[in-house]
């Protein structure tokens, strides 16, 4: 069965990929942390510490509260003109 995805709510879709994205900056910072903390501190460039793993999550879920919305609306515009995506769905068949 083929179905088209023609509009994505943009402030909900805002909501759930600012929670993914705060998650996600979270892991991120903690590996920037990780490394960093290898680094030598003597070595030049910046070193990352526990400030990165509290402002990086959250800096990343402004991001998606921002940007994925914006998305979702230009994905809406394009969608009026061409139809969206289309999508082919099937029914599960439990044994």
């Amino acid at each position: 069965m083929s179905k088209r995805l023609t509009r994505i709510a943009p402030w909900q879709a805002g909501k759930v990929f600012a929670i993914i994205y705060f998650v996600l900056g979270f892991f991120v910072a903690i590996l920037l942390a990780i490394f960093s903390a290898m680094v030598p501190s003597s070595a030049p460039g910046p070193h990352f510490g526990m400030g990165l793993v509290i402002v990086l999550p959250f800096m990343y879920a402004l991001g998606g509260l921002i940007f994925v919305p914006l998305a979702c609306g230009i994905y809406n515009l394009a969608a009026k003109l061409v139809g969206g995506l289309e999508v082919i769905v099937t029914d599960r068949q439990d044994a």
